[in-house]
């Protein structure tokens, strides 16, 4: 019979498997983008964030060089989570164009109300605090909210085509002011903690519209 020598146990705990580590960032970016849509950016810790999901100060910077990549990495995960929310209002073929709008609309209340009015968008939220935050910041939040412009222009395209607002309609103009409008009313109903700022600016906007 052949001997088989064992292997000594190392002492401490055992290494993480990787999906552990994966999970573990996750977590922090889930915590991470509650805060910020509630708080903003200056104004939460990153101790607050590990206390709250109980992960060690150590296991933060393993997966983030500071706090500045940890806030644009918050950032580019916000923008991936709305666009899929967007396009799911937006690409919806069964609704006409401007009910898509109005469908989008009335879950973004749904969606604040769940959290009693206490969260708003993260990307308002910084664009709001711009002064204070890394210049980095600035390009990349341009960029979120361009592209957000860009999937309603071609909502709006398709309003047109379909005959619901004018063919004269300056789709590119409507879409940046829709935006520049709702963080507006994202941020007044965060701060009154009720959706009648978005209700009213989703109403007036579409009445101009189909006027």
């Amino acid at each position: 019979m052949t001997n088989i020598t064992a292997i000594p146990r190392k002492r401490g705990r055992p290494a993480k498997a990787a999906g552990d580590f994966r999970e573990t960032r996750e977590t922090l970016c889930r915590a991470g983008v509650a805060a910020l849509t509630e708080k903003g950016f200056s104004a939460t810790g990153i101790d607050e964030i590990l206390k709250s999901v109980g992960v060690p100060k150590g296991s933060f910077y393993h997966f983030f060089a500071s706090k500045e990549a940890y806030g644009s990495e918050l950032i580019t995960l916000y923008a991936r989570y709305f666009v899929r929310k967007l396009d799911r209002y937006l690409l919806d073929e069964s609704l006409t164009p401007l009910k898509r709008i109005e469908a989008f609309c009335q879950e973004a209340e749904h969606g604040m109300q769940r959290f009693d009015f206490r969260r708003g968008c993260l990307v308002g939220n910084l664009g709001q605090e711009m002064g204070a935050l890394p210049e980095a910041f600035r390009a990349q939040l341009t960029d979120v909210l361009l592209d957000w412009q860009a999937r309603f222009e071609r909502c709006l395209d398709e309003a047109k085509a379909a005959g619901e607002i004018s063919t004269n309609a300056d789709s590119a103009r409507l879409a940046a002011f829709f935006w520049i409008g709702w963080e507006g009313a994202v941020l007044r109903a965060k701060l009154e903690r009720n959706g009648e700022p978005l209700r009213v600016f989703a109403d007036i906007f579409l009445m101009s519209l189909r006027s």
